[in-house]
């Protein structure tokens, strides 16, 4: 089994944030695309309802091993490998996002807050930290990074919490949270959120607004405008799904942004950065 037979067909334009979009220079373009379709290809083998355990990590493994040259058997390891040697780019990031993708198949629940936040230092982290790397941008706004990409990830396990759970029994929601507001995890089976999850979602989300407060600042400190540009969009994205979650059911409500609701929030956080840079 190759890991190209457990792809669910995604590309980066079904992603509920901005990926590599016309924004970004197109130098710099090639690169994270590369990165995105090495992420999705490891996701995808994680998230596989039919393969075993076994045959993920195997697979995983095999990406991992292709990324440091080892093998060349990953045909999406291997190009994200050609662009990090012609960039002179260190393979850390995608190597943290293969541990995130192991835990997936090997961790269903999570116990706590920082339990949470230690995964998104695997599967969130990392890919902000290529995408400053590939712009030449200062290490520095690293955590100011960190706090969005952290914020996008349990975005999308609030989101997604039902889906997870029936198709793979895996609950991101911290199990301290759940049992404090008297939360069950077979709730997360159910039509319509009960009081308690209910409950838990919006503490979760306004949790998730801390995040995004931290990462407020973060596109006016990018030098490149075009990333700085696409990072204030991909912010106001969140802050408006996070508002979304804390209102709505995302097991009986609609929690994701339609096309048409994307552009006027885009071409607000657009206006909004001219004025900032301004």
């Amino acid at each position: 089994m190759t890991a190209s037979y457990l792809s669910s067909g995604k590309s980066h334009r079904d992603e509920n944030f901005p990926v590599a979009s016309w924004l970004i220079k197109p130098p710099c373009r090639a690169p994270i695309l590369a990165f995105y379709r090495f992420a999705r290809t490891a996701d995808d083998v994680a998230d596989h309802p039919n393969a075993s355990a076994d045959e993920k990590l195997k697979l995983l493994e095999e990406m991992d091993r292709t990324l440091t040259g080892e093998l060349d058997s990953s045909p999406e390891a291997l190009a994200l490998r050609y662009v990090l040697d012609e960039r002179r780019l260190s393979p850390q990031h995608g190597l943290l996002l293969l541990e995130a993708f192991r835990r997936d198949v090997t961790k269903l629940r999570y116990t706590d807050w920082d339990d949470l936040m230690n995964y998104c230092r695997y599967s969130a982290m990392p890919v902000g930290r290529f995408v400053l790397d590939v712009h030449g941008e200062d290490r520095a706004l690293w955590p100011l990074s960190d706090a969005l990409c952290a914020a996008l990830q349990v975005i999308n396990h609030l989101q997604d919490c039902g889906k997870d759970y029936r198709n793979l029994d895996r609950v991101y929601l911290p199990e301290d949270t759940m049992r404090n507001l008297g939360a069950r995890v077979e709730m997360l089976s159910e039509d319509k959120a009960p009081e308690p999850l209910r409950r838990v979602i919006a503490v979760l989300a306004r949790r998730t607004r801390e995040l995004l407060d931290v990462s407020r600042g973060f596109a006016g400190r990018i030098r490149d405008r075009r990333l700085a540009l696409e990072v204030n969009i991909i912010q106001k994205f969140a802050e408006d799904l996070d508002d979304t979650l804390m209102r709505r059911d995302p097991l009986s409500e609609r929690v994701h942004h339609r096309k048409r609701e994307m552009v006027p929030l885009a071409l607000r956080a657009f206006f909004g950065h001219l004025r900032g840079r301004a």
